[in-house]
């Protein structure tokens, strides 16, 4: 039964609920301040502001700013009736908290725990321009030794350190996680000896947001044990932090799991300057980017330039006198990067020895695989690669149907056989969902019976899609492997680059899953799991659990950095775990990288890719989740508002995912009436959960459809740009560098767009408005069937009546022009009525939703043709409105028949017979 004991909370965040705090706050001391009706009146907003205050301190207390010791200062200020200052005091604070401005100047957090003035009249110091970060420390010591703390590591501070950080200091285990999941800015972990378990400062405010804290079952534990687990919980919920251990065990006494869980072990007699400059050598090493730096030190380099590229260094482009605005633009930083030198600092893509190799083992590092290439032109190109590199013809791959084009570009070039998998369909917006894990064990144990699974290699899903559906990576891949144990799986994550940097998302990715899985089938505890449940089975049941005698992690992520990172256009990388790499794949997926790897690849892409990693490793943890916050908001904002859910509806997970599909019971990310539910435990559980940040706006009560409000609306009124429609939905999506602002400015224009919809609705005349809502009956009532795939022509089947067709085949014998012919959509229903059978020779890729619905050797169905013909798209690549579908002749199809009939026939006998 589905769970139905949700934790809900007016806020979607912590920091969401922080920020309305602070501006609630300066709201009532500014009243407090302006107050002359009395003392009535105004020991009520004393009140009130202590009772905010009190709040406040729950939360602040997991923050060096504005940190727990300025709440007291203000609760003074206050006992004194400072109102004035106290309202002043509020208001600067909550600027600089808001804006962020205290990371930009962290001396305000040493002047607030100075009591100084935190104003701008101040001088602004040299020191202030370093990047700022903040240390846990998590040990049980009084206010008193926290201050002794705070003030000598300050004086171990030199003028010279490239950073500057501050101290959160939190005594108990269960708030050393709590500061972790709120606080971003935490970039080190210190563990001072064996923690208490318990926080005594949790609130029922707090209780909604800490739901992965709350549910450990860890205070059993001996507090000796407590210290090293933490490690381990930091390593799994923000792997990028460095974390230090300090003691009194000896070392013979470690415990070896302790030593790898902590960068480095310290000792209570260890002068705390060791420390600190640990501390800043373990930032240093992050913030380092290899190739970004390389290049930037080469283009300072004076050059004589005796290779190809005028352009190289601006050359060619400012000293013309019809180009150089070309230059303005970009800026001559630009052009003194470019270059095509592997020499001098830089590196060659094709076989990295020097700082492109370190920068793809720093990305290794952080995206947690074993082995991470970079990829130059996007992530079609990425996808090529991975399949030529592991499939040889002949080999069966099990894929999406509706995944990326390149995928099935990739199949036709390694001649591979797809045995194609439909996802499940979202008809009332003309859109597909994903393939249920049923499905592809269906298939996969018809493939058994057909004596054909030592010929399956690949097991290849889109994860998420493109409308934001997201698999149950390890519970696909564990029953998976159950049956066919040395399975591959190709994760295509072009759209999710980014979930590696938060836990909710970063449990359902190709890599953590690999990692996760790799460790826990290895283990004895997994081993007594199997036997167990071998023991149990019934006659003929098929085993669930993987043998871990013959299981084998083989696990390979696409990902186009570029979409939802920061990296240039087509910057992508490819991300491996696969034990068998050395062994297995390594030289085959060389020689595939050399096959579509530009021997010219773009330098500054390349740097972006290595700073995009810097990024995502000091403030990936933060930018992702405030991705998802305005999400939500803008969910909330038109959920909420009666002007926009007039017109337009947020779609939510029960629109997309079917009720037996999400056995945690989440039906809705948001209710205006009873707030926020938390989606932890969806995400944890369900086979499908959804990427809020995927924004689906059903758009069918306008009458106006996808493509148009897109164009007519979005683009030419407000130049906003979205990625993806539908004939009665338009995508948004939120990323790392969406802001406030730009929510904000969405809203607005959706405002605007909901007004100008009222002013032509009221001057329609009957006759229109009866026009008008047939539009929005066809856009919500009258849907076009979506369809499934058919079936693969016998001519192309590997074998007959099994799953898997020869797509290459049927893609070059198109490339004579004898073999195909064109058939007007028209007259598609009648020839299949007088028993023809169509056979497509071509890709057909409507745009949207923009995956083939017909592939090179399928059979034509009658749905098919209704979908097209219903499709009120302009852009439908493969096929030509002029001319009609085109389609295999049929003289082509009996000859295809009888070279396939032949089975184990010679080669030349084969020939002879074609001819």
């Amino acid at each position: 039964m589905p769970d139905k004991k949700h934790l809900r909370s007016n806020h979607y965040n912590i920091a969401q609920l922080r920020s309305e705090s602070w501006n609630t706050l300066k709201s009532e001391s500014t009243k407090l301040e302006n107050c002359n009706r009395g003392v009535s009146e105004e020991k009520d907003l004393r009140k009130s502001l202590r009772k905010l205050l009190k709040e406040l301190e729950g939360v602040e207390s997991y923050f060096a700013f504005p940190g727990r010791s300025c709440l007291q200062v203000l609760n003074e200020m206050l006992d004194r009736q400072e109102h004035t200052a106290l309202a002043h005091k509020i208001a600067e604070l909550t600027k600089n908290l808001v804006s962020d401005k205290y990371r930009s100047h962290p001396d305000l957090i040493e002047d607030e725990e100075q009591g100084f003035d935190t104003s701008e009249s101040g001088p602004v110091g040299e020191a202030v321009k370093k990047t700022y970060f903040e240390v846990l420390f998590v040990e049980d010591i009084s206010i008193q030794e926290e201050n002794k703390l705070r003030n000598d590591l300050k004086d171990v501070r030199g003028a010279n350190d490239q950073f500057n950080y501050g101290i959160v200091v939190q005594r108990s285990f269960e708030d050393a996680l709590i500061a972790l999941h709120f606080n971003y800015n935490i970039q080190a972990v210190v563990v001072r000896y064996a923690p208490p378990y318990h926080s005594e400062k949790i609130t029922p405010t707090l209780k909604p947001f800490i739901q992965n804290v709350l549910k450990l079952d860890l205070a059993s534990r001996t507090t000796s044990e407590l210290g090293p687990i933490l490690g381990n919980l930091v390593k799994k919920f923000r792997p990028e932090l460095d974390t230090y251990y300090v003691t009194d065990t000896s070392l013979g006494n470690l415990k070896d799991s302790t030593l790898k869980s902590f960068r480095r072990i310290f000792y209570r007699s260890e002068d705390l300057q060791e420390l600190h400059l640990t501390i800043l050598r373990g930032v240093c090493e992050r913030y380092e980017t290899p190739f970004f730096s390389a290049l930037k030190e080469y283009s300072k380099k004076p050059t004589g330039i005796f290779h190809a590229m005028p352009i190289s260094r601006g050359n060619s482009v400012f000293k013309s006198r019809w180009i150089n605005d070309f230059g303005n633009f970009y800026g001559r930083n630009m052009f003194l990067a470019e270059t095509s030198s592997t020499t001098g600092g830089l590196d060659s893509l094709l076989q990295p020895t020097g700082s492109l190799k370190k920068a793809q083992k720093m990305a290794s590092d952080a995206y947690g695989s074993q082995h991470t290439f970079f990829v130059t032109n996007g992530t079609s190109t990425a996808n090529k690669i991975v399949v030529q590199a592991l499939v040889k013809p002949g080999d069966v791959i099990l894929i999406d149907r509706d995944c990326h084009k390149s995928h099935h570009y990739g199949l036709v070039l390694a001649g591979a056989y797809p045995v194609y998998l439909d996802s499940y369909p979202i008809e009332e917006y003309s859109m597909y969902g994903a393939v249920p894990l049923e499905q592809i064990k269906e298939k996969l144990l018809q493939l058994k019976e057909a004596g054909r699974l030592d010929l399956v290699k690949m097991l290849l899903l889109t994860n998420c899609t493109f409308d934001g559906l997201v698999y149950n990576v390890e519970k696909v891949m564990q029953e998976i492997l159950a049956i066919k144990p040395d399975m591959i799986f190709l994760w295509d994550e072009a759209w999710f680059a980014f979930a590696g940097f938060t836990y909710n998302y970063k449990q359902r990715t190709g890599m953590f899953v690999a990692q996760k899985l790799y460790e826990k089938y290895r283990s004895d505890a997994y081993r007594n799991e199997y036997d167990e449940h071998i023991k149990n089975l019934k006659k003929d049941e098929i085993p669930s659990l993987p043998d871990p005698d013959k299981v084998r992690m083989r696990v390979y992520s696409t990902q186009s950095t570029h979409k939802t990172l920061s990296s240039f256009r087509q910057g992508s990388m490819i991300h491996i775990w696969d034990e068998d790499f050395r062994r297995k794949s390594e030289n085959t997926f060389m020689e595939a990288y050399m096959t579509h790897t530009s021997t010219s690849p773009n330098y500054q892409m390349l740097a972006s890719l290595d700073a995009g990693r810097r990024q995502v490793q000091f403030e990936g943890y933060e930018l992702v989740e405030k991705s998802i916050e305005m999400a939500m908001m803008l969910r909330a904002k038109i959920n909420d508002h009666p002007r926009l859910n007039k017109y337009f509806d947020v779609l939510t997970v029960s629109d997309f995912i079917p009720e037996e599909l999400r056995k945690s019971g989440l039906s809705e990310y948001y209710d205006p009436k009873e707030g926020w539910n938390r989606m932890e435990t969806a995400w944890e559980k369900d086979e499908f959960v959804l990427d809020p940040t995927k924004i689906t706006l059903h758009i069918g009560r306008t009458g106006v459809d996808g493509d148009t409000f897109k164009n007519k609306y979005l683009m030419d009124k407000f130049n906003i740009q979205i990625n993806k429609t539908s004939r009665n939905t338009v995508l948004f999506m939120t990323n790392i560098g969406t802001t406030r602002g730009s929510v904000t400015y969405l809203t607005n224009a959706l405002l605007k767009i909901a007004d100008e919809l009222d002013k032509e609705l009221r001057s329609l005349s009957s006759k229109e408005n009866k026009i008008r809502e047939d539009r929005i009956y066809s856009l919500t009532k009258d849907f076009p069937p979506l369809p499934d795939f058919s079936y693969f022509h016998h001519s192309f089947q590997a074998v007959p009546g099994v799953p898997g067709g020869n797509i290459r085949e049927a893609f070059f014998l198109a490339y004579n022009e004898d073999n195909y012919e064109y058939m007007p959509l028209t007259e598609c229903l009648p020839a299949m009525d007088n028993n023809r059978t169509l056979v497509a020779s071509s890709f057909i890729i409507p745009y949207p939703p923009g995956f083939p619905v017909l592939v090179p050797g399928q059979v034509v169905s009658e749905e098919i043709i209704r979908f097209l013909t219903a499709l009120d798209v302009s852009e439908i690549h493969g096929y030509r409105a002029d001319l009609g579908l085109r389609i295999f002749k049929e003289n082509v199809l009996n000859r295809q028949k009888t070279v396939t009939s032949m089975g184990s026939m010679g080669n030349n006998k084969k020939k002879k017979l074609i001819k």
